[in-house]
């Protein structure tokens, strides 16, 4: 049919107007770049004021548009490259850290305390500044020299709780029957759909990562703020605490508003009364380039980012800050740096709980492969288990840190069983099949025991003939040995170095200079970390809107974002039970274990 004058019309008037936009968001990129380009005028004896705010992903590309236009700015790997660079710079003497709510995990926290401590190594001080504490974010101040808090602020240390939910009242209310087999005594993701309440087993490695956690926070703050750990506890057991009472308790150094730790700064730095303090804004900091600092240059360490549930198929990295990991992307990036002779290491940075089994395993290979040419180091974030953990196996040297959440070797397979909700809201079906095993995934019937079999033989294939294997080669130990400390378990990385499965700690810089020492880099050198692959900045990502996969993710992702935190933790279990439903073998952990 035809196309009416008037629709032809209104199409060539978007079309221009959609170009327009295009062309106006264009120019506007370019002009804020090039205004970004120009380095700030640092004048000597000046502080340095950053913030710890947000969910502080490992890496943002650093994109003017996407600052712009509210996508999430600060990222873990820029804020300790202002420390690195701090650290450098003559001209700055000291550096407020203002500390709000983050949405960083515990092994985030630990890498930034690592940040303050190699700053305050150089003699320079760091004041930490707050409005509200939670337990992160006074770990994260106890680090360093002197706490703030405002006058009417609170400090909410009230100790470690783990928060595990259950699907099962649920799913038995809609008349959802989860049919699961799960490799691992201590494999509990299953649990989730299986039990209402934590098996023995559960409750076990629960409770030992909580006193792992907890032991180390109460010594980190003990030995920081000059008292005992029993001391610690008594203080925990008694939060929370006033401004003015967590002075009394030594907590804080000062009840303080900012412009009053303002006016003490200027009197350690030798300011007069009538000066203005010289304060540089972490914003405008990070225009101060590495190079010019004598920093971030030499030889070339690729430095591969990988965040998010592992699934197969192209990486996301959406403007909402939003991200997974494609087994395609990430393969083709360690091959890329393989191949690229000018990249002397690798450093796989792996921030996951893991997911599907087939793409672990296609990114495992890539890594095997390019451990070939050259080494492969794992630097693990907050967390790095089960298929998180199966990517990570095989590289030269892994480095994590004490409360990296690790391990969890097991798997997990199964189907919900539809037919009772089916039949609640009067939905029928009939199947026709071909071949005996055709129905195995039917949604509306259990797993028959020939089925049943099938499925465990096949669970306990992927886990013996590939999991438990692959982790002993890498890690130079015998499959029995890792079959024992595997069994779905999650470790701390502390306990996690115990067992064998992680070989030293600390964060992405230690990763780099580990990296380093295997490509006979001298320590003394500097080395240019180049970022495989280079995300999509904010323009790219609009400009690619018009494709459908993208189009549904992003529609996707700002439904989920609206939802409340527990109401994304359910749907994403949800999305797991689906995945399971296609025949997929999941390798992951209980998916966001919260320890707050």
């Amino acid at each position: 049919m035809a196309m009416s004058r008037t629709r032809k019309t209104i199409l060539i008037i978007t079309s221009i107007l959609v170009a327009l936009v295009l062309v106006a968001l264009l120019g506007f990129a370019l002009l804020i770049a090039a205004f970004g380009q120009r380095a700030p005028t640092i004048r000597d004896n000046s502080v340095l004021a950053l913030r710890v705010a947000g969910p502080l992903p490992d890496y943002v590309p650093d994109d003017p548009l996407r600052k712009f236009f509210g996508g999430p700015g600060e990222s873990l790997s820029n804020l300790v490259l202002q420390f690195r660079k701090a650290k450098a710079d003559k001209r700055i003497k000291a550096i407020v850290l203002e500390i709000n709510m983050s949405g960083a995990g515990w092994a985030k926290a630990e890498e930034i305390r690592d940040a303050v401590a190699d700053f305050r190594s150089s003699g320079k001080q760091v004041y930490a500044y707050m409005e509200l504490g939670m337990n992160k974010e006074y770990y994260i101040a106890s680090s360093c020299d002197r706490i703030y808090l405002a006058p009417p602020g609170e400090l909410f240390i009230n100790g470690l709780a783990a928060n595990v939910m259950f699907f099962r009242g649920s799913l038995d209310k809609l008349g959802v029957y989860p049919d699961i087999y799960q490799i691992g005594k201590y494999k509990s993701v299953g649990d989730t759909f299986t039990r209402k309440e934590m098996s023995e087993a559960h409750r076990e490695f629960i409770n030992s990562l909580l006193d792992d956690l907890f032991n180390r926070y109460v010594e980190a703050i003990a030995k920081a703020r000059g008292k005992t750990p029993d001391e610690v506890r008594a203080i925990v057991d008694n939060s929370p605490y006033s401004a003015l009472k967590a002075k009394e308790a030594g907590l804080i150094d000062s009840a303080a508003y900012r412009d009053e730790l303002d006016k003490e700064i200027k009197s350690k730095l030798g300011y007069k009364d009538s000066d203005e303090l010289r304060l540089v804004r972490g914003s405008e900091y990070r225009e101060v380039s590495p190079e010019s600092l004598g920093l971030d240059k030499g030889e070339r360490i690729a430095v591969i980012y990988a965040t998010g549930d592992i699934g197969s198929g192209k990486s996301e990295n959406s403007p909402t800050g939003d991200q997974s990991i494609g087994s395609d992307t990430v393969a083709k990036a360690l091959k890329d740096a393989r191949e690229d002779k000018t990249i002397k290491a690798i450093v796989l940075r792996v921030d996951s709980p893991g997911g599907s089994g087939l793409a672990s395993d296609i990114i495992w290979h890539a890594v095997e492969a390019a451990k070939q040419k050259k080494p492969v180091v794992v630097s693990m974030a907050d967390v790095a288990a089960s298929g998180g953990y199966y990517i990570s196996a095989s590289a030269n040297k892994i480095i994590a840190q004490p409360s990296t959440i690790t391990g969890s070797i097991g798997v997990v397979g199964g189907k919900p069983v539809m037919k009772g909700f089916y039949d609640w809201i009067g939905v029928s079906n009939e199947y026709v099949l071909r071949g005996k095993q055709a129905g195995m995934f039917r949604e509306t019937e259990k797993f028959s025991p020939d089925e049943r079999a099938k499925l465990e033989e096949w669970i306990k294939t992927t886990y013996y003939n590939d999991f438990v294997p692959k982790v002993a080669k890498g890690r130079g130990k015998d499959p029995a040995y890792i079959d024992a400390v595997g069994q779905g378990r999650v470790w701390t990385g502390s306990q996690g170095k115990d067992k064998g499965l992680v070989d030293e700690f600390g964060g992405l810089d230690r990763a780099i200079q580990v990296a380093k020492q295997l490509a006979n880099i001298p320590a003394d050198k500097e080395v240019h970390r180049v970022i495989l692959p280079y995300p999509q900045t904010f323009l790219q990502q609009l400009l690619s809107a018009g494709d459908s996969t993208s189009t549904e993710r992003q529609q996707r992702g700002a439904v989920f974002a609206a939802l409340p935190e527990d109401a994304r933790r359910a749907l994403r279990y949800m999305h797991l039970l689906d995945k399971m439903e296609s025949g997929q073998s999941m390798l992951v952990m209980p998916f966001e274990l919260r320890i707050k």
